[in-house]
């Protein structure tokens, strides 16, 4: 453990991937269907994203031992929905893509680093950009925007720091000064010339106060803004085919590698810092049961491939540390580090996609109550079509995406379960499933209300025709022996009869519900023969 008299350890490698998600607005396409968000962006030809094509082409020569690892790592049904379940020629000179598969991603590639200024004052620190993508999920409007950065040669102070401040849309706030709060004082996308394409305007505070005040709704910082672009904000007054609301708290959930000289040196407060993201002035409070929570300590041991190795999960984080002097720690093919990119990579983003799905389905529901008005036909229609929508969605949602197991590997399986734990989706799915349920139930009872209405008013009209049925027609009896007259005439007798049958059936129709309380009164024995004529004169009392 060190003290103030002993230097920080050193990070010799340092990668961090950033997810954050959001919710894609609906957009109709041709035709005023809903196009599917991936269809709109390929359609753009300006835009900067490409889909990426996977390794699974059936050619080995691009197919690497730790693809292999991460397939086999997962379930059957979660393989199926990572992967797909075979591939198919969609034409002559076109890609191959996966069928089944229910996630799509997407990369952008002209963006190569990132130069920040964590602290006012600080000297520039430049990552390296890995990879810049956009996760799509079929049938859940929802995107992930993935940033995955590294460096190194880090005091350990110099990298929580980091950690605590790059994953943030837009400031918490300002100080007396002006500076902008818990977030990096500058930030810049630089492309591989080192030409700046965006920076960050978070010490602009009266632009951020303005859209509060106007929009009731964040403003996104712009150098977040200019990475998700063509996708725009929905409050803001951009142009954009596609358009995102954000379902989570402004902090992106984060995952972190942590490669160091001597990680034992490392103290309790270090790792509970790392754990929670509080940065390296964070005031820690109780964490007496830190260990329980928190940690996956099954390799913090002096033995093993990559000795003194631990994994911290918080939910909102995820995080490895350990040593960089051991090969299997820092090997990109088979080793910790390939692990953290692959399996945990993708563990830590199926369990904030369910958060983020069930946030989206409760967003859904709340944003049709608001919008109902029950007093417009329209309203109530539109209102039971978008129940009807996240109804059918959620069903969707939870046979191809809701599974409690992703693997049966004991390392894999730990940590998806405390991610799960930590971020609450059983107590959420079991909380918009019972909304989703009461607002079916609720289409449904009224369905049957109106059902049972029609019921009434057309037994109430055939009660009342049946009187009429029954008297002309007894033993094929005619009032009038016209059926020799003329044909003028005739039609005129079927003129008369119609129209005078017509207005008899909309006027029973008009007085239906009043002539069916008439006709529970008349049936009622226990009513006086005086009370039922009373009944029958309120048919038509105002």
């Amino acid at each position: 453990m060190h003290s103030d008299t002993t230097p920080p350890p050193n990070v010799r490698h340092l990668r961090q991937v950033l997810l954050w998600p959001l919710r894609l607005m609906p957009q109709a396409g041709a035709g005023g269907r809903i196009a599917r968000p991936w269809q709109t962006l390929e359609s753009l030809p300006d835009s900067p994203w490409r889909e990426v094509v996977d390794e699974y082409t059936g050619d080995a020569a691009g197919f690497h031992e730790r693809h292999y690892n991460e397939f086999v790592t997962f379930l059957p049904f979660v393989q199926r929905f990572l992967y797909g379940e075979g591939r198919h020629h969609a034409g002559s000179g076109s890609r191959h893509h996966a069928t089944g598969a229910a996630m799509r991603v997407y990369r952008r590639r002209d963006v190569a680093q990132a130069r920040v200024v964590p602290r006012p004052g600080d000297p520039p620190l430049t990552l390296d950009i890995a990879h810049i993508d956009l996760y799509f999920f079929l049938d859940v409007d929802v995107v992930f925007l993935c940033v995955e950065l590294c460096t190194g040669d880090l005091p350990l102070p110099q990298a929580q720091d980091l950690l605590y401040r790059l994953g943030r849309g837009y400031p918490g706030g300002w100080d007396e000064h002006g500076q902008a709060q818990h977030c990096l004082a500058e930030a810049e996308w630089l492309d591989p010339n080192g030409q700046v394409l965006a920076r960050s305007d978070a010490q602009q505070r009266d632009l951020f106060l303005a859209h509060v005040c106007e929009h009731r709704a964040p403003r996104i910082a712009a150098h977040w803004a200019y990475l998700l672009h063509p996708l725009v904000s929905d409050h803001s007054g951009s142009e954009g085919p596609l358009r995102f609301r954000q379902i989570e708290y402004y902090r992106m959930p984060l995952m972190a590698y942590l490669a160091m000289d001597q990680p034992k040196a490392l103290s309790r407060e270090d790792f509970v810092r790392l754990a929670l993201v509080g940065g390296v002035d964070a005031v820690q409070g109780d964490s007496t049961d830190f260990e329980h929570r928190y940690c996956y300590d099954r390799f913090w041991v002096d033995q093993g491939a990559a000795p003194h190795t631990r994994y911290l999960c918080s939910g909102h984080s995820l995080v490895v540390t350990g040593d960089a002097a051991s090969p299997f720690f820092t090997c990109a093919e088979r080793g910790v580090l390939a692990q953290f990119r692959h399996q945990h990579f993708l563990l830590f983003l199926i369990a904030h996609f369910q958060k983020a799905a069930l946030l989206m389905f409760a967003d859904r529901l709340a944003q049709a109550l608001r919008q109902l008005d029950v007093l417009d036909i329209n309203s109530v229609r539109r209102f039971k079509r978008e129940i009807r929508a996240v109804f059918e969605s959620f069903l969707r949602f939870t046979h191809r995406y809701w599974f409690h197991e992703v693997a049966e590997q004991a390392q894999a399986r730990t940590l998806f379960k405390m991610c799960a734990q930590h971020l609450q989706t059983d107590a959420l799915y079991a909380e918009v499933r019972e909304r989703v349920s009461e607002m079916s139930g609720y289409l449904e009872t009224d369905s049957l209300r109106r059902q049972a209405n029609t019921v009434v008013r057309l037994t109430v009209v055939t009660i009342f025709g049946l009187v009429g049925t029954i008297s002309t027609g007894f033993l094929g009896m005619n009032l009038l022996a016209e059926a020799d007259a003329p044909l003028s005439r005739r039609l005129g007798f079927f003129a008369v009869v119609f129209v005078a049958t017509s207005a008899l059936t909309v006027y029973t129709m008009a007085k239906s519900k009043r002539l069916s309380d008439f006709l529970d009164a008349l049936s009622d024995e226990q009513l006086s023969p005086w009370q039922k004529c009373l009944a029958l004169a309120a048919v038509w009392k105002r």
